[in-house]
């Protein structure tokens, strides 16, 4: 598994009971999480809490709060080897609690934003750019990872207010005149007229939702749709690329999957294709076991790389 075991101003404290127990900054969230069947004892850790969102027996939920802003940032490091002995930046991200329980963060994704950052940085030895495109790029995580490590960025995301977001994280974290290029449309209909075009990126990061809509009504479903999406997005794939990354939530799209469609769509375009999937998970702090350690799994991740 891939562990993002690296932050400073996050973390779980504890699983149990369909929820989780987190550590955003100085704030503490309770949130649900499917992946939590298990139902272990509640400490007093959970008593302290700044907002606790609860589903719904009917869908959704909403959010209850207690002392908490309506929005505060939190940080993250990436490798210290990618800023080549200069001034180490961090990533800052603007958190606001919103519908459907999320913050604007998916944490767990630093695992691949360390792996993308460090293929980036040593790439940038031997070539004098690399263009990375970033479908389904919600808040910008990837985006000013890939941008902070040096590469040329197009985010594209079919909603506003989430490209918006991602503005705003990248100017916080010092990278408003990067060389990010940033595009409110549907990922399909975006990749299928770069097609047209003849335009090429050197690598693609995916993190397509489970279930989603375009800003025209658009109706997306992974299932029905991901692999067309694979498929046609390789054909975007320069004639020398880095990476191919694609993340999961979704329980039917396990790490094999995703080597599977990597493995038939992807690593043919290019000799010297290396294929990796695994589930990524968040290290849990509350220990049931002193030699053991506790991570929360939270989807998969296929990396398609070429050295």
């Amino acid at each position: 598994m891939w562990v993002a075991d690296n932050w400073k101003d996050y973390k779980v404290i504890d699983a149990t009971c369909g929820e989780k127990l987190e550590k955003w900054g100085k704030y503490i969230l309770i949130r649900p999480d499917p992946q939590v069947i298990w139902k272990t004892k509640k400490s007093s850790d959970w008593k302290q809490k700044n907002g606790h969102y609860h589903r719904s027996s009917k869908g959704g939920g909403e959010w209850e709060f207690f002392q908490l802003p309506n929005q505060w940032t939190i940080s993250y490091n990436l490798p210290v080897e990618i800023f080549n002995g200069n001034d180490v930046k961090s990533l800052v991200f603007n958190l606001k609690p919103f519908s459907f329980k999320h913050t604007g963060v998916f944490p767990e994704q630093a695992t691949n934003w360390d792996w993308v950052s460090k293929l980036i940085n040593k790439a940038l030895n031997k070539r004098n750019d690399i263009n990375v495109l970033n479908l389904f790029a919600y808040t910008g995580g990837a985006t000013i990872s890939a941008a902070m490590a040096g590469a040329k960025v197009t985010h594209v995301d079919a909603s506003k207010g989430m490209v918006n977001w991602a503005k705003e994280n990248a100017v916080s974290s010092g990278l408003k005149d990067a060389p990010i290029r940033w595009i409110v449309d549907d990922c399909l209909k975006f990749v299928e007229r770069e097609i047209r075009r003849g335009n090429t990126y050197d690598a693609i990061i995916m993190d397509p939702p489970s279930y989603g809509r375009g800003p025209k009504g658009e109706i997306w479903k992974i299932e029905d749709s991901i692999y067309n999406l694979i498929s046609l997005s390789s054909r975007l794939l320069s004639k020398n690329p880095l990476f191919f990354l694609i993340n999961s939530y979704t329980t039917g799209l396990q790490a094999g999957v995703l080597a599977y469609m990597l493995n038939t769509e992807v690593a043919i375009k290019a000799n010297g294709a290396s294929v990796n999937a695994d589930e990524i998970g968040l290290p849990v702090e509350k220990s049931y076991d002193k030699d053991a350690t506790l991570i929360l799994p939270c989807g998969a991740s296929g990396r398609c790389y070429w050295n």
